[in-house]
């Protein structure tokens, strides 16, 4: 197993700058610069991913080969807390059984406990309604003034998206129109007046852009700021069990667990015959 920071090198050490042809100028070590990052960032983001994807077929071999027999222990753990409850009467048995068997019971999903009240949006209104014992309200009915449909019949003729000969005209009209629709929807006249306002002025001038040396240093701060963030994922994974469990064996998973699935065995045979001395010493002499 090797961890990203182990496999990220030395690339940007191939494209340093030569002064054979005199000084660069600063967009051109700019460049270098930039591509250097960018060469650098993409051997760790494969570091990072490579590792990530050891982590998660680790972590998939655990689940398959394990998974039952931690399930059958906390299933036998729940048995022996019931059986020993059975066997004492006192509260604080049956009080550690129920917790015992609470940990085993699968929890139900949570769209059946929010069925028909809850969306990705948040609480249907009527769900709101009835926490908050709060009256329902239907949707306001909205008639624009005649003053309204005046405005939006002139805009709708002016600003209709197939009167665009060019593409970046059409796209500026169709979100122009957006606006007009949704302004007309809540009738709201203001609104309208100000939208042909602003059509009447034209659109906006271009302003201008970043220079290719303020291009060139953005591209060099998102580049540190990715590498941050694939930092931080990298040491959330070598800081997780399954990694931890992975490097005791990076050469050989299998073995370990295989180890660890003997020694779970051994533990549910424990189990298993401890709970059939407290089920035969509680039962009919």
């Amino acid at each position: 197993m090797t961890t990203p920071e182990a496999e990220q090198g030395d690339v940007a050490g191939s494209d340093r700058a030569t002064s054979q042809d005199g000084a660069a100028r600063p967009e051109e070590r700019l460049e270098r610069a930039v591509r250097a990052a960018e060469q650098a960032l993409i051997e760790y983001e494969i570091a990072v991913e490579t590792f990530r994807v050891e982590v998660e077929n680790f972590a998939r071999l655990h689940h398959q080969r394990l998974g039952p027999l931690y399930t059958r222990l906390e299933e036998l753990e729940a048995e022996i807390a019931e059986a020993r409850a059975a066997a004492t009467g006192d509260p604080e048995d049956r009080r550690r059984a129920e917790e015992a068997r609470a940990r085993v019971m699968p929890m139900p999903g949570v769209e059946d406990l929010f069925h028909g009240w809850m969306d990705g949006d948040g609480l249907f209104p009527e769900a709101a309604a009835m926490l908050t014992d709060q009256p329902v309200r239907p949707p306001q009915r909205v008639r624009p003034s005649e003053e309204a449909r005046r405005l939006y019949r002139e805009l709708a003729r002016k600003a209709h998206p197939d009167l665009a000969q060019q593409e970046a005209e059409r796209k500026r009209r169709e979100e122009f129109i957006t606006r007009v629709n949704a302004a007309y929807a809540r009738g709201d006249e203001k609104e309208l007046r100000e939208l042909a306002e602003e059509w009447a002025a034209g659109p906006k001038p271009e302003e201008p852009g970043p220079s290719r040396a303020e291009e060139l240093y953005a591209r060099l701060e998102w580049l540190s700021q990715r590498k941050e963030l694939l930092t931080t994922v990298a040491r959330e994974l070598e800081e997780s069990a399954i990694a931890s469990m992975l490097r005791l064996a990076p050469d050989d998973p299998d073995r370990l667990l295989a180890e660890i699935a003997e020694q779970l065995r051994g533990d549910v045979q424990a189990r298993e015959t401890e709970l059939a001395d407290l089920l035969g010493s509680s039962g009919p002499s």
